[in-house]
């Protein structure tokens, strides 16, 4: 996991979206189409506003999906992760080529987990913007997560932790609110895009990072299996890299002000 940490999560933000739209131009240009999978949340605000301001990137060939959904949630739920991408994604690119939304509401579940399934097997992953969660889980991967499931997405249940952190990011106005089950991206479906630019800004996030970063490879700590990707960066600001070790940060690429 290659590390760079730049000072405040606006830098942070436009230098993640920066690399992995670079990835978006080498894909379309070596292959006429580029695919990519985006994340949710409070940690990628920054990354995803950068991100569809970047330059010289023709979206029509273009392909997105997401990560995950709340099972039972209607896509006009403010906490939808469907919603969410509309806002901040979709609705900014009206020439995108395509996404696939997860439809979290579904009447059944078993199919659309196999619809959605289908359509990311025939779609090899070029670039994926992720984050790590609190609890270090990777999508909606809790601890412990399951490393070896080869479907593309599963359906799983979320932990205490994971649902605490949606209710403190301001998503759902009581704890008992956050759902407890979800559709989620599997740890192999991650692991098989080309490039991982993880974005994770914020002192909430310190602990997951160094056990990401530093700890074993463990189902305790679902990012850590990040340490095995061939080509994952990790943006951080300050405050997220606090308890890294010097060793960890003195082979940090900086921002060069």
């Amino acid at each position: 996991m290659k590390l760079h940490l730049y000072p405040t999560k606006s830098a942070l933000g436009d230098a993640a979206a920066a690399m992995g739209a670079q990835a978006i131009r080498d894909a379309i240009a070596a292959k006429g189409r580029a695919h990519i999978i985006i994340a949710t949340g409070a940690s990628q605000f920054e990354m995803l506003d950068a991100l569809v301001r970047q330059p010289r990137i023709d979206w029509s060939k273009v392909t997105g999906f997401h990560l995950d959904e709340y099972i039972g949630m209607s896509d006009s739920h403010p906490a939808s992760f469907r919603r969410y991408l509309r806002e901040r994604f979709t609705s900014k690119l009206p020439t995108l080529g395509a996404f696939h939304f997860i439809e979290g509401d579904a009447r059944d579940l078993k199919a659309e987990v196999s619809r959605v399934g289908d359509l990311i097997k025939a779609h090899p992953i070029d670039v994926t913007f992720a984050g790590i969660g609190e609890n270090g889980h990777l999508a909606f991967n809790d601890p412990p997560a399951d490393f070896n499931v080869d479907e593309p997405y599963i359906v799983v249940e979320l932990d205490e932790v994971c649902r605490r952190q949606q209710f403190g990011e301001g998503w759902f106005p009581t704890f008992e609110d956050v759902p407890q089950t979800a559709i989620s991206m599997s740890i192999r479906q991650i692991m098989a895009s080309d490039l991982v630019v993880l974005s994770v800004p914020d002192a909430r996030k310190a602990d997951a990072v160094q056990n990401a970063l530093e700890g074993p490879v463990s189902p305790a700590c679902p990012a850590s299996i990040l340490q095995r990707h061939p080509a994952c960066h990790v943006f951080l600001d300050p405050a997220s890299a606090s308890k890294l070790s010097s060793a960890s940060l003195r082979d940090a690429d900086r921002d060069p002000e």
